[in-house]
């Protein structure tokens, strides 16, 4: 038999942790001296412990080691395992992959960069317009009028308010500056009386389980760094565009008093 140290020395397992393996009942002494409480192991639970402090090495929790030791599923448990640590590898290499985008960015502007952050954007209940704007400034007429037009025909239509989702999609797929295919979209609690002026329509817009977000502060007419920024982020980290690329709208003419206080979140659903 072996006292608990030299059982220590053999497994290079702490003292401290074949006591709380013992406490948790995973290996138990052999034998302990009642005169003095001296625990002595045997050569038979040595590969119990190897086992034991291999499954430690990989990552699993007591729980799962006890249920590998009686056998139950093991093969389920080091399959779980190992999607786990997979998905931890992809995660750390999108975080490296962040950071080297924005070290490279430091080092050319010299200035801290767009933060791109990815987040889910939920599925929500919109009513819409497809249309094309000569420019950016065509908004500020074409937000008025349509506001207008939906409070004639249907007054009972509630917007969303906590918070508020009014954003475009862009249907060219890519920056433009002139003639841009838009559809405007504004997320409402309901139909209310279900009219709607000729050309909108009501649609759900689906959850994106991920979306590279970028915060703009300015006006819209420097948007394209922003665009610059999260396009490159995405090829940075190995994702494509998995739909058209969205602006969401703050803060803006309507509480602002200056367009640099304009604050404008870019979204760009992803896939691998």
């Amino acid at each position: 038999m072996y006292r608990i140290g030299l059982f220590s020395k053999i497994t290079k397992v702490t003292v401290k942790a074949l006591r709380f393996y013992e406490e948790e009942g995973l290996v138990v002494p052999e034998y302990v001296d009642p005169s003095n409480g001296y625990r002595y192991y045997t050569s038979s639970q040595l590969p119990v412990m190897f086992n034991i402090a291999a499954l430690r090495q990989c990552g699993f929790s007591i729980p799962e080691i006890r249920s590998v030791i009686e056998g139950k599923n093991a093969a389920e448990i080091y399959i779980e395992r190992k999607k786990e640590l997979e998905e931890r590898s992809r995660e750390t290499e999108r975080q490296i992959a962040s950071i080297d985008h924005y070290l490279k960015t430091l080092e050319k502007e010299r200035t801290m960069p767009y933060q791109i952050y990815v987040k889910e954007l939920p599925q929500a209940l919109v009513y819409s317009l497809k249309t094309v704007v000569s420019s950016y400034d065509e908004y500020f007429s074409l937000m008025p009028r349509m506001a207008g037009e939906l409070e004639k025909i249907n007054p009972s239509l509630a917007c969303v308010e906590d918070p508020p989702y009014c954003f475009i999609r862009y249907l060219d797929g890519e920056y433009r500056d002139r003639d841009i295919s838009i559809e405007f979209c504004e997320a409402v609690m309901d139909k209310g009386n279900g009219k709607l002026p000729e050309g909108y329509r009501f649609q759900t817009i689906h959850r994106d389980p991920e979306a590279a977000c970028v915060l703009h502060k300015g006006p819209y007419s420097t948007l394209s760094a922003a665009y610059s920024a999260v396009f490159s982020w995405i090829e940075s980290n190995g994702y494509i565009p998995s739909d058209c690329p969205r602006e969401s709208y703050i803060d803006g003419i309507w509480n602002k008093d200056s367009e640099d206080e304009w604050l404008t979140e870019l979204q760009v659903p992803l896939k691998r």
